[in-house]
């Protein structure tokens, strides 16, 4: 069908099954910034560098305490996680009703700040992680690496499971609920203050765990989150900012898009979601999923 364009099926299968690859780091990435953006009214800019935290914590505790892939997948957004709580505590609870300029500059500089002390420490030439599930799978246009199939599966059912959780369950109404009408909720008994702080917290331990997942598939370095983290924004923007299902599904939908521009006009990949974002914000400034102010 295919055939007319120069391209033949199996490139194309292919390009977008590592598109979907691709997406699901989107996703994972995205939801995080959702999650925080739509709970907390904070642009988490330090996001990237939360990411590269997560990559970096498992390599520790790979070379420095024998801890491998498996266990590093459940420590680490545990770890950077709390990093988080802190940092809600210490730091951005300062800044709650007041412009979301001011939460923007505090974690550009966090970023900043993280981001400098890895590379004084390891530079930026990459370290290696070893694959935990090495060998391939055939889906007969190609053959995949096993790793990287079981990382979009789990992207998948980890983003699912966060939309669930936040849209059907009662702690997910209370989140909510605390979001519009905190002292409705602080009326009811619940530590609202708490409840805003280990938001944060799992908004930061979606971006470490998908750090610990790239981790495998590429070098391990300290600029791995600033190159990331643009086309990140760019995701939430178009799915809409704090929209949860909305990054979910446009973080796979652009991977895929990445994958099949690759195909057909391998140079505009690298802009294609910048383009799309630009189209969307002329038509739908709120997003595709956006709620109208």
């Amino acid at each position: 069908m295919f055939e007319w364009l120069g391209v033949s099926p199996q490139a194309l299968l292919g390009q977008m099954t590592l598109g979907l690859v691709n997406g699901s780091f989107y996703a994972l990435m995205s939801l995080g910034l959702a999650v925080i953006f739509g709970m907390l009214n904070v642009i988490n800019f330090a996001h990237g560098a939360q990411y590269m935290m997560g990559a970096f914590v498992a390599w520790m505790l790979l070379h420095y305490a024998g801890i491998p892939f498996w266990g590093a997948l459940v420590l680490v957004p545990l770890i950077v996680g709390a990093t988080g709580l802190v940092i809600e505590k210490l730091l951005l609870s300062r800044l709650h009703g007041i412009d979301h300029l001011y939460g923007l500059l505090l974690t550009f500089g966090l970023a900043l700040i993280i981001e400098g002390v890895f590379r004084h420490y390891y530079q930026v030439s990459g370290l290696p992680y070893l694959n935990p599930m090495p060998g391939f799978v055939d889906l007969g246009y190609m053959k995949l690496p096993m790793y990287r199939g079981f990382a979009a599966v789990f992207s998948i059912l980890v983003c699912l499971a966060t939309w669930f959780a936040i849209e059907r369950t009662k702690l997910g109404s209370y989140l909510r609920a605390a979001t519009e009408r905190p002292e409705l909720v602080q009326a009811f008994g619940i530590n609202v203050p708490l409840m805003v702080s280990l938001t944060y917290a799992f908004g930061v331990a979606l971006a470490a765990l998908a750090g610990v997942l790239h981790a495998p598939i590429d070098s391990v370095n300290p600029l791995m989150g600033s190159s990331l983290i643009i086309v990140v924004f760019a995701v939430v923007v178009i799915g809409g900012m704090g929209s949860i299902m909305g990054s979910i599904i446009t973080g796979f939908s652009l991977g895929m898009i990445e994958g099949l521009t690759k195909v057909f006009y391998s140079p505009a990949s690298n802009v294609v979601v910048f383009v799309i974002m630009a189209l969307v914000l002329l038509v739908r400034p709120q997003g595709l999923f956006g709620s109208e102010k």
